[in-house]
């Protein structure tokens, strides 16, 4: 056999071999989502939903607390899936509308309190079981989109583990604030804002780490 028909050969053998399945982001994104809503399944089984939630919600601040996070998880999730695809160019422009949203809220809310009030309505009762739950309950489906994502071709691994973080944390906050009782703007502004930047952190870094070619 001549190395020219050995080459063919290859070559046909090659081309007879099925295609690669395509990446699917909509799967991708659906386990992630699916992840964040059995731990906070587990988190509302262990600690309840509030008790006035249906009540709650009538109230546009409070109504906010789950809105702002679910906007953001919204736009971030999307956005993170377009990544794996070297062309795209997610509209990263859009998270500044929640963003902007609940930053505005926090400076109205601030405007409208005592200077006196001011540490306590920031600091509430519950910060660490806020920032430990957001935290937690981001970590699982941070480091499987991520693992997931690499089959993709993403060029730009620091924004993609960005964006799985940013959806991951922000899902996270929009659940616990189902069973959080905490409805000052000073206090879920801050920490669930600093929940999500922990978690859109931690992506970011294994995202780098992980999703490089």
């Amino acid at each position: 056999m001549s190395e020219r028909q050995t080459t063919e050969d290859l070559i046909a053998s090659l081309a007879a071999m099925p295609a690669p399945p395509r990446l699917r982001m909509s799967r991708i994104a659906l386990q992630i989502v699916g992840l964040v809503g059995i731990g906070l399944v587990l988190l509302l089984i262990g600690t309840g939903l509030r008790p006035d939630l249906a009540h709650a919600l009538t109230t546009p601040v409070t109504l906010a607390k789950n809105a702002i996070p679910l906007a953001l998880a919204a736009i971030a999730l999307p956005a993170a899936m377009m990544t794996a695809r070297p062309e795209a160019e997610p509209p990263v422009w859009l998270l500044l509308l929640p963003a902007g949203l609940a930053a505005a809220l926090f400076v109205a809310t601030l405007a409208e309190t005592p200077v006196a009030q001011i540490p306590r309505g920031i600091m509430g009762n519950t910060v660490a079981a806020c920032l430990t739950s957001i935290t937690v309950l981001s970590l699982t489906p941070i480091v499987v989109g991520i693992a997931l994502m690499r089959r993709g071709a993403t060029t730009r691994p620091t924004l993609t583990g960005a964006l799985i973080g940013l959806a991951s944390g922000a899902g996270a906050a929009a659940g616990y604030a189902l069973h959080c009782a905490e409805d000052n703007p000073l206090f879920y502004v801050t920490w669930y804002g600093m929940g999500i930047c922990i978690a859109t952190l931690i992506g970011a870094v294994l995202g780098r780490r992980w999703l490089r070619w």
